[in-house]
């Protein structure tokens, strides 16, 4: 289960097939050096997403 504390760059190491929904939410920086300690929350709160279509489009 993805949580919103899971870090980006965690995220990305243990499922590599969240990044097309990432991007697809509009996060088009997930290599960047900030994404590694940024969690679902903070990013989704920089980039002005909705937290819990993030989630659930992560948890399918």
């Amino acid at each position: 289960m993805i949580t919103k504390d899971v870090l980006i760059g965690e995220l990305i190491r243990q499922k590599p097939e969240a990044i097309e929904i990432l991007m697809r939410f509009g996060m088009g920086c997930v290599g960047c050096p900030s994404s590694q300690m940024e969690s679902l929350e903070e990013a989704a709160m920089v980039h002005g997403l909705d937290l819990e279509q993030l989630l659930r489009a992560l948890n399918q």
